[in-house]
């Protein structure tokens, strides 16, 4: 693959970080447009895009860096080499879903309605960041016997070179794209404020947890299940739970 897009003199741009800020432009651009048919102003919008972003790339760097202790306890100024890939998506959804919680409740703004406005969003800026992950070959998969399995030759990829490897950076690709969709069709079909969001952490953790069986690169884990593993089961759960808290709160208005 390319992780270098372009490289002039000393200025290199790396095809990692240009998708993962494509991905989130083109959250950016959705959320803004969905929210005006929601009755939410774009500033609003932008303002809270603003601290999820920058929480995200934190809690995605800060949770990376702690699986990956044994590494940077000897390497420590590589910490902020963000343009070599190395961001786990768990991290930035927690922090960010923190840091946006408590804007939008000091704020008083309607949160299920935002949420639900984020879900596809989020999941749109996902698949494209795995494009960057492709290109970096970071998120790499086990090796491959199979005709999908794919090589990287780039001696700056990420990935062992010129091995087969499960291309698992295309699977989250696709598992988001479909998810993005779903939501889509969920939202036009909305029965009640944050069921859009509750459908997002109910697929996520299912694609990702399966993928994760088909990963090769070094996440950390415990008993036979990677850190992103035990998270997807416990934001599962925590779908599961708001499924039924909203829709029993859904069906006790509805009886009112």
């Amino acid at each position: 693959m390319h992780p270098i897009l372009f490289q002039w003199g000393r200025l290199t741009i790396h095809t990692y970080g240009v998708m993962v800020a494509g991905g989130f432009l083109l959250a950016l651009l959705y959320a803004v447009r969905a929210g005006r048919r929601e009755g939410l102003a774009a500033e609003v919008v932008q303002d809270l895009f603003f601290y999820a972003l920058l929480f995200a790339i934190l809690g995605a760097r800060l949770l990376y860096v702690l699986i990956n202790w044994g590494y940077y306890r000897r390497q420590p100024q590589e910490i902020l080499f963000l343009w070599q890939g190395g961001l786990v998506f768990y991290g930035g959804f927690l922090a960010a879903v923190g840091a946006v919680a408590w804007r939008v409740h000091r704020q008083r703004l309607p949160f299920w309605r935002l949420a639900d406005l984020a879900a596809p969003a989020l999941v749109l800026a996902q698949a494209v960041g795995r494009l960057g992950c492709l290109a970096a070959g970071c998120c790499y998969g086990k090796v491959c016997h199979l005709p999908l399995a794919v090589r990287f030759s780039d001696p700056a990829s990420l990935a062992p070179l010129q091995t087969p490897l499960y291309p698992t950076q295309v699977f989250h690709l696709l598992a988001n794209g479909l998810i993005f969709m779903v939501l889509l069709w969920r939202r036009r079909r909305r029965r009640y404020l944050g069921q859009v969001a509750v459908y997002y952490l109910l697929l996520y953790p299912l694609g990702r947890f399966t993928i994760e069986f088909f990963r090769g690169d070094p996440r950390g884990g415990w008993a036979g299940l990677s850190t992103s593993q035990w998270i997807s089961m416990a934001v599962f759960a925590l779908g599961v739970g708001l499924f039924f808290h909203l829709t029993r709160r859904q069906s006790v208005a509805g009886d009112d």
